[in-house]
């Protein structure tokens, strides 16, 4: 331990403890704009200066270390001056238009420049405008970019993408895809994690809101919405609630105020994604498919887009069973839309969920089964609240209403998907009823639980041994391919979820400066599977009644028509 002192006040930290993170231990607040924990300590952005008493020059705190005796100020008139200065400059180059931009409100550098005072920038400005492909899903605005260099580092060291880089020098750095190439051209998996990590709306998705609201004001539609497992998290976050008032039927009743005509909940495809993919799996174990190569689950668009740019000779081992918003697209389009009496171009579905490829996915040729578009828009949860705040609700006045029927129900294994492990605990749970005909206890398969990178649990099914791995964000994954591809491991069935902590941890989810959210909302996601009624995919009357009433059984020529996809045939832009 060491004994400083920061603003007057005595503390002591361990040894090695920079002087930001000193001060965050005792609740001192340093402004800062570039800095992530163990990721982006570069002292870039010059916000986080500091003075240290008998030192000439301020001290980027964000990287450097606390040492015996300091005496530190993070507020000092030195500090204050230079620290303005610096935000000043860091303004001259980014497009201050905030009522336009999708961080306004939320943006680290606009708090900070408010706190600061600064009203009126004293330096020339010098906004640069690079052309951008906006119908990709992911946006970046270089007017906006203030080169923390945050994206450059979260795409390395934690997804292992690479896909931004820093070109240039001095006033004239800028950050862009790496080479210079388009977005489209490069490996890019539209996991979302450079969005969610930069400070201010330099990146973004692409906002598909308005096209929304269009299909909403057209009395020719009947609009659907379909709320994802991982959405039921966190939608109420930005909005003032607590995840006590954020019930998933308090959502029903704001998409109705939205103006939906039905609302479906995702978690019903869920089930029968596990109905399609248990099936699945055991049927390849029977045949003697996987011992070579394990079978990998297949409802992460970002995870599918990695495997076919990465490691396309591990493609086939994929799941054929579309994802649960596909899936969820073609059974509207075509048994619901049956239900209606309606052709599928009258209905007009909407996709809540919280990530960015899904925008990807649903735009996929080979997707649609019922001659129009199975999906027709995907927002993020970010798009879902910007679409409640437009039409003026109050949230927290509204009353609570269930998911319309019969596309509305789910158990807890179809909740557990927005969350690392929760795919592959729930189609065992349905694996070890279809081989034995009993259910197992619901909580048999938690060994695939927990948020370490990449794990491994063995469980034994009517005498069968099965190999079991479970992996989560893209550099986990890529150690984990590696391995698979060199024969050091073995496994029979593997899930991958593009996003650390998986759903939970989305692209599409709200943003708040400086914390993880995804392991909480994944822990919400096991606690309503612990509380549900039902917890076994198959038990699900809804399921039970789609199966007997139109696609007949899992794997039937119908199940394979409308829920099943190649993956070697997607395009990865249109």
């Amino acid at each position: 331990m060491v004994n400083i002192t920061i603003n007057n006040t005595p503390i002591q930290v361990p040894e090695n403890t920079t002087i930001l993170e000193a001060a965050r231990l005792n609740n001192i607040n340093i402004p800062h704009l570039c800095y992530l924990k163990d990721l982006n300590e570069i002292g870039a952005c010059r916000v986080c200066v500091a003075e240290i008493e008998g030192v000439d020059r301020l001290v980027s705190s964000c990287n450097t270390v606390a040492l015996e005796g300091m005496k530190i100020h993070t507020n000092s008139p030195k500090v204050r001056q230079a620290r303005k200065i610096n935000v000043e400059l860091l303004l001259s180059q980014h497009s201050a238009r905030c009522p336009e931009c999708v961080r306004s409100g939320n943006c680290e550098l606009q708090r900070i420049a408010n706190a600061l005072g600064i009203l009126k920038l004293p330096y020339h400005e010098d906004i640069k405008n690079f052309k951008w492909n906006d119908e990709f899903p992911l946006i970046r605005n270089d007017q906006k970019c203030i080169k923390c260099m945050r994206c450059v580092q979260v795409c390395e060291k934690v997804q292992q993408m690479n896909v931004w880089d820093v070109a240039k020098s001095g006033s004239q750095t800028l950050v862009d895809c790496r080479g210079g190439r388009e977005i489209t051209d490069i490996n890019c998996t539209i996991c979302g994690q450079c969005i969610t990590h930069c400070p201010v709306g330099a990146l973004s998705e692409r906002d598909d809101t308005q096209k929304v609201l269009d299909a909403l004001a057209d009395k020719d539609k009947i609009t659907i919405a379909s709320v994802a497992p991982a959405t039921r998290t966190s939608w109420g976050e930005q909005l003032g609630l607590t995840h006590e008032e954020a019930t998933a039927e308090r959502l029903v009743s704001a998409l109705r105020e939205v103006g939906f005509d039905y609302v479906f909940d995702t978690d019903f495809s869920a089930d029968l994604t596990i109905m399609e993919e248990g099936s699945e799996f055991l049927e390849r174990l029977k045949k003697g498919d996987l011992k070579k190569y394990p079978m990998f689950t297949s409802c992460c668009p970002g995870w599918v887009r990695f495997i076919k740019m990465e490691f396309p000779d591990l493609v086939p081992q994929l799941s054929s069973a579309k994802s649960p918003q596909q899936m969820f697209g073609a059974i509207i389009k075509n048994w619901y839309a049956q239900i209606l009496g309606v052709e599928p171009e009258k209905i007009y579905h909407v996709s809540f969920m919280p990530c960015t490829a899904k925008k990807y996915e649903c735009d996929v040729k080979c997707m649609d089964s019922s001659g129009a578009r199975d999906v027709d828009a995907v927002l993020t949860v970010r798009e879902l609240n910007r679409l409640i705040r437009a039409e003026g609700i109050n949230v927290k006045d509204i009353s609570e209403s269930e998911f319309d029927a019969p596309l509305g129900t789910a158990t807890g294994a179809g909740h557990i998907f927005g969350t690392t492990g929760g795919v592959m605990e729930a189609a065992l749970r349905t694996a070890y009823n279809l081989v034995t005909g009993k259910n197992p206890d619901p909580d048999a398969f938690k060994d695939v639980r927990g948020y370490d990178g990449w794990k491994e649990a063995k469980f034994e099914i009517a005498g069968t041994e099965l190999k079991i791995a479970v992996a989560h964000g893209l550099g986990n994954i890529r150690k984990l391919c590696e391995a698979i591809r060199n024969k050091t491991v073995h496994y029979d069935f593997v899930e991958c979820m593009a996003c650390p902590t998986g759903c939970a941890g989305g692209g599409g989810q709200p943003i708040f400066e400086g914390e993880e959210l995804g392991a909480d909302r994944g822990r919400i996601l096991l606690d309503i599977d612990k509380k549900s009624a039902l917890r076994f995919s198959h038990e699900n009357p809804s399921i039970i009644q789609c199966y007997k009433e139109y696609l007949g059984k899992p794997l039937g020529e119908k199940s394979h028509h409308l829920l099943h996809t190649d993956q070697s045939t997607w395009e990865l832009w249109k």
